[in-house]
């Protein structure tokens, strides 16, 4: 034991060098003290000389980015981060620690303004879906102001015709998945471990709690709630609230509608087909049960405890 100790000790000695902490500290020059229009890249970062790169942007130590890349002005790429492919970026987009994003195939990912990719995200890969022939084109397009959270993967789309699109102002927690083709719209909220397979259509203003799957071709109404632990197999229409092992509708999404301003005079209206968001729900529905359409989630009713 004393000898393995001996023959660790020179190496905790060489971790502590004066040389090892001046490279490291650089990090604090590079995210903090150098801010300004002049940037600063890393170098030990890969940056190809055909990457477009804009002002003040920030790269960290073992970067690596790719000759078809865009980055906008204001861009920080914390260690270890990576942007392959035809990659665009738009400004004051944050890579943390490990994210990847992008990747060599035809196509594109464009990534809006004000994105946060969290640690050992990876955004913009090819599909999982065996329909997905090589050398197609697939896409990703992503708005502005999300944030996308630790090791979540968003995929491409599987073919040219179609494509992947997350929008506005999303909260995607960590460790979640967004398949092929998925349509995610604007102020979402999924809670860890929420996957999306193929396909998927989430509107505006739906949240997610933790550990939820939804089936591929499901849709996924405006202001809606899924419980944790769902498995959601069949359509969630607008306004309304699922659960179950096999997600079950169990009412109105009253807390959630409360919450974005919705008045108790749309919710207890007596002419109820004169309610625009009861006509928007009834709609939904009706869409659910169209061609190609799973239908609905069957309804059941809470049991007291």
């Amino acid at each position: 034991m004393n000898s393995l100790l001996k023959l660790r000790k020179p190496l905790s000695t060489s971790l502590n060098t004066p040389s090892l902490h001046r490279f490291f500290s650089t990090l604090n020059y590079v995210f903090e003290e150098n801010k300004g229009a002049t940037g600063f890249i890393h170098p030990t970062a890969v940056v190809h000389p055909n990457a477009m790169i804009g002002e003040g942007v920030a790269v960290g130590p073992f970067c690596t980015i790719g000759s078809s890349a865009k980055l906008g002005n204001g861009c920080q790429l914390h260690p270890s981060s990576h942007i392959f492919g035809n990659t665009e970026l738009g400004n004051h987009c944050v890579l943390m620690t490990g994210a990847v994003v992008g990747d060599d195939l035809p196509g594109h990912t464009v990534i809006g303004c004000n994105n946060i990719i969290g640690h050992h995200a990876v955004i913009g890969i090819k599909c999982q879906d065996m329909k997905y022939k090589l050398g197609d084109e697939c896409f990703l397009d992503i708005g502005d102001n999300n944030e996308i959270r630790e090791f979540t993967s968003i995929h491409r789309s599987s073919k040219s015709s179609d494509r992947t699109v997350i929008g506005d102002n999303n909260l995607i927690m960590g460790s979640c998945h967004v398949a092929h083709d998925c349509k995610i719209g604007n102020n979402n909220i999924f809670a860890n471990n929420t996957l999306l397979a193929g396909h998927v259509i989430v509107e505006d203003y739906v949240h997610t709690a933790g550990a939820i799957v939804v089936h591929q071709f499901c849709h996924i109404g405006s202001f809606s709630f899924v419980g944790g632990g769902s498995v959601v197999s069949q359509d969630v229409p607008k306004y309304m609230m699922v659960s179950g092992e096999r997600a079950e509708l169990r009412g109105l999404n009253l807390e959630g509608l409360r919450r974005r301003g919705f008045q108790a005079a749309e919710e207890h209206d007596e002419d109820l087909g004169s309610v625009s968001v009861v006509c928007s729900m009834l709609e939904s529905v009706r869409d659910s049960f169209t061609e190609y359409r799973r239908g609905i989630c069957k309804f059941r009713q809470w049991r007291s405890s």
